[in-house]
């Protein structure tokens, strides 16, 4: 199968617009972060129609829970899923923060080649960042009760944290109080692996 028919194929399945102008943009985001992987360790997943599945349609999997308008993708890494959800979001901001001047370095690139005036990047560690969002999101950043410990005071009145999270999460549950979670099974689509987005809120 091509990329580009798995990609359409994906963003069908998740109620995505297929258009060419979005499809070309993501590819786009994909060659990218592929050609500065050979240099720069952005990820380890390098076949392209892996790439869709772990890291395109994943990311975009949990667009419906991101009503609010400012968006903070915590350790964002290689702009996962900050990245792919500002392309389809184009009236949301997105904040992608990361430690990392090398990933920071590669986001910024993607951010000027994509043209994507909805995202900010900043190169910091999360207890050092202190502007308000509506909604914290993290993919592969921490434990939840890390994440929790440290985002939380990020959100504006009724946000929440999204923590995108494989099977492994229940051992992390215990660690969340003084806090409403709720949990959703996420559908990713030709991926065949559990995914969950845990949804917190200070109570």
């Amino acid at each position: 199968m091509r990329v580009s028919d798995l990609l359409e194929e994906g963003l069908q399945a998740l109620h995505l617009p297929v258009e060419s102008r979005l499809v070309d943009q993501l590819l786009s985001y994909q060659h990218l972060l592929l050609r500065w992987n050979k240099s720069t360790n952005l990820t380890a997943i390098t076949e392209p129609l892996k790439f869709v599945t772990h890291h395109l349609l994943d990311a975009l999997a949990v667009h419906e829970f991101l009503a609010g308008k400012r968006i903070l993708d915590v350790g964002s890494g290689a702009g996962l899923p900050g990245i792919p959800l500002a392309l389809i979001k184009p009236d949301k901001h997105f904040i992608l923060l990361d430690s990392n001047g090398k990933k920071t370095r590669f986001m910024m690139q993607a951010r000027i080649e994509l043209g994507l005036q909805n995202v900010t990047i900043v190169e910091s560690r999360v207890e050092k960042y202190d502007d308000h969002v509506d909604h914290v999101i993290s993919r592969a950043f921490s434990s939840l009760e890390d994440f929790s410990s440290n985002c939380l005071r990020l959100l504006n009145k009724k946000g929440t944290l999204l923590a995108m999270k494989g099977p492994e999460y229940g051992s992390e549950m215990d660690a969340l109080v003084n806090c409403q979670v709720r949990v959703h099974a996420v559908s990713v689509p030709m991926l065949d692996a559990a995914r969950y987005l845990i949804e917190i809120q200070a109570s």
